[in-house]
């Protein structure tokens, strides 16, 4: 792909400005280590003058979201207090682009929220920032909700918010251009630790969850002291005096998962972080993490991550 992509970003009052930067700088330092303009943006609002984030900067926009201009991606960005507001405007413009252009249309941020008001995820699978995960559920129902950093196999990519952008732009890139000049991106942003799609959001259980159930709280201790030494959920059932099967309601009613496979996606996480971050042979993360056999560990982490763990590793060098 060699002609210049247009980036549009539907800015909603009180937008995240993390976010925001997260979006435009990989497509900043694609065109300069590339010498070519592969990329440029553009800002659009309610007024179509200003935006203003929730951290009070005002950002000076080039349209109102009634005269968005045609472009290659859209992608709504909003922040806190987006169930609150009025999306009408924006709701229609975005049915009449998706209705008689080509553009792609996602969300960052707290923007599926937006979208998924507007119909447009039924069906789909969509990432948002977790704070956000359990009202989102109860009020959209028909959105498959993963708990993933990012969805960018869908007909609406959608990204969790702060680094999550970052993470979505940057497979965006190698998709356009090459995994190379991703990776030389990443490298210009001292961001090493880059996540695929399938990375789940790392979630502080004690300020989404755990305020609203101790023995969820107290299981996920459990298993994030025990993953050299993985139990079983009927054990740490045990251990907190409830049923296996009132174990198995917390964790789909909360995390919209099982104690198992969340236990297995802590693993994984874990032993990605000690791949990427140590030299520690890939027996010997097997073995942190839990997993008898490096073999074992090799096919689960594949299919968790679409690759091995020594490919994982080689990616770095």
């Amino acid at each position: 792909m060699t002609a210049t992509q247009h980036f549009v970003f539907a800015l909603v009052e009180d937008f995240t400005h993390l976010a925001l930067a997260c979006a435009t700088e990989p497509l900043r330092i694609a065109n300069l280590i590339s010498n070519k303009p592969l990329y440029r943006w553009s800002y659009a609002s309610l007024d179509g003058l200003t935006a203003r984030s929730s951290d009070n900067c005002q950002i000076k926009v080039h349209n109102s979201f009634c005269d968005m201009p045609d472009c290659d991606r859209l992608f709504i960005l909003s922040g806190i207090g987006m169930q609150f507001k009025d999306h009408t405007v924006l709701l229609t413009a975005l049915r009449r682009k998706d209705r008689l252009s080509r553009v792609c249309i996602g969300a960052l941020c707290s923007g599926s929220w937006i979208l998924a008001r507007g119909g447009f995820l039924n069906g789909q699978n969509a990432a948002i920032h977790w704070e956000f995960h359990d009202s989102f559920m109860e009020e959209f129902p028909e959105v498959n909700l993963v708990r993933s950093v990012f969805v960018a196999e869908s007909k609406y990519p959608t990204a969790s918010g702060g680094t999550a952008t970052a993470d979505l732009m940057l497979h965006l890139i190698a998709q356009d251009h090459g995994r190379d000049l991703s990776i030389s991106v990443a490298d210009q942003m001292v961001y090493n630790a880059v996540r695929e799609a399938t990375a789940a959001q790392k979630v502080s259980l004690q300020s989404r969850s755990g305020v609203r159930d101790t023995n969820l709280s107290a299981a996920v201790t459990f298993m994030s002291q025990r993953l050299d030494q993985p139990l079983s959920p009927s054990m740490i059932a045990r251990e907190l005096g409830i049923s296996t099967r009132q174990l198995e309601r917390l964790f789909g009613k909360y995390l919209n998962t099982s104690p198992k496979k969340y236990y297995m996606e802590m693993r994984l996480e874990r032993a990605r972080n000690l791949l990427v971050q140590t030299e520690k042979s890939v027996t010997e993360v097997a073995m942190a993490c839990g997993f008898d056999s490096a073999g074992y560990f090799s096919r689960v982490y594949r299919t968790a991550y679409g690759v091995t763990p020594t490919m994982q590793r080689s990616q770095l060098s």
